[in-house]
C-alpha cells in the first residue's frame, strides 16, 4: 500500500506499506538514487519503507538535502507515522539518515538498527564513508547535468555494484534517473562525523556488508561495527553493494531473527 504524510516542515514523504500494522514495525531506509520500491516485504513484521525527499514518489524540495536536521526531522515523521519504536535499516546513504535521526533525537524510538552496506558519515577521509571503486569511477560524471554524461555512468554504476539481473538493473537505473541531477549532487556536498553518534547507540545494532562490495568499501562496515558498542558485524562472502536482493533468503533470515530478539 502507498502512503504519504508531511513532515513538520510541510515535506512530502511517500510510504510503502505492508505486513499487519499490529506486527513489530521494520522502517526500511534506502540508498542514494534509489526508493523505498527497493526492498522487498518481509512476513510477520510491518514494513515501512519511505522515499526520501527527493527521491521516488515524495517531493522534490528546494534544499535540505545538505543538512542533517532536515534528514532527521524526515526520519522523525516516519516514526511519527509508525506510532511506536520501531527497528530502523538503513542500506547505503541510508544509514547516513539514520545516522542523521539519532544525532538529533537519540534512540527513544528505537528498538534495534541494521547497517546494510551502509555509510554512517561523509566526507573525504571519514572511515565511516569510505568508498569503493564502483562509486569512485562513477562520480562524478553520475551527478552531471548532462544525460549523454550521467546516464552512462549510472547505468555502469548499477551494472557493477551487485551480481543482479539485467531486468533489475534496469529497474534500479530507471530509479535513479527520476532523482534530479541537482538531488544526486546535494547528497554527496556533506561534511559530517558520525563517529560520535555511533559511540553513543544503546541499541542492538546489526552490521550486513558484502565482502565484494564496490560501493561502500567493506572497511565503512567494520568501522561501524568496531565503534557502536556491542554491534554485531556479519560479512557476506562474494557479496556486493546490495545483500537484501543478492542474497535474499539469507537477509531475510537474518533481519527476522534480529527483529525477533529485539522485540521480546
Amino acid at each position: 500500500m502507498q502512503t504519504s504524510l508531511l513532515t513538520a516542515e510541510g515535506v512530502r514523504l511517500s510510504l510503502r506499506e505492508a505486513g499487519p500494522v499490529d506486527a513489530p514495525p521494520v522502517v526500511l531506509v534506502h540508498g542514494w538514487a534509489q526508493s523505498g520500491e527497493v526492498w522487498p516485504d518481509y512476513p510477520g513484521v510491518r514494513v515501512v519503507a519511505p522515499d526520501l525527499r527527493g527521491h521516488g514518489d515524495s517531493e522534490v524540495t528546494g534544499a535540505g538535502y545538505r543538512d542533517s536536521a532536515a534528514w532527521a526531522a524526515d526520519l522523525r515523521a516516519v516514526l511519527d507515522h509508525v506510532g511506536r519504536p520501531a527497528t530502523l535499516v538503513g542500506w547505503s546513504y541510508g544509514g547516513l539518515v539514520i545516522t542523521d535521526y539519532l544525532r538529533e533525537h537519540g534512540t527513544a524510538r528505537v528498538d534495534g538498527l541494521v547497517l546494510v552496506g551502509a555509510i554512517t558519515e561523509i566526507g573525504r577521509d571519514r572511515p565511516g564513508g569510505a568508498a569503493g571503486p564502483v562509486m569512485r569511477r562513477a562520480l562524478p560524471a553520475a551527478l552531471s547535468e548532462d544525460p549523454a554524461v550521467a546516464v552512462p555512468a549510472l547505468a555502469g554504476f548499477f551494472r557493477d555494484q551487485a551480481d543482479l539481473p539485467g531486468g533489475l538493473v534496469q529497474r534500479l537505473l530507471g530509479t535513479a534517473l527520476r532523482v534530479p541531477p541537482g538531488v544526486r549532487r546535494d547528497l554527496f556536498r556533506r561534511d559530517v562525523d558520525g563517529s560520535t553518534v555511533l559511540k553513543g547507540v544503546d541499541k542492538p545494532t546489526l552490521v550486513v556488508h558484502g565482502t565484494a562490495d564496490g560501493v561502500v568499501d567493506p572497511s565503512a562496515g567494520e568501522h561501524a561495527a568496531g565503534t557502536v558498542p556491542g554491534a554485531e558485524l556479519r560479512r557476506y562472502e562474494r557479496t556486493g553493494h546490495v545483500p537484501f536482493l543478492e542474497r535474499q533468503e539469507r537477509f531475510a533470515d537474518d533481519l527476522l531473527g534480529f527483529v525477533a530478539e529485539v522485540c521480546r
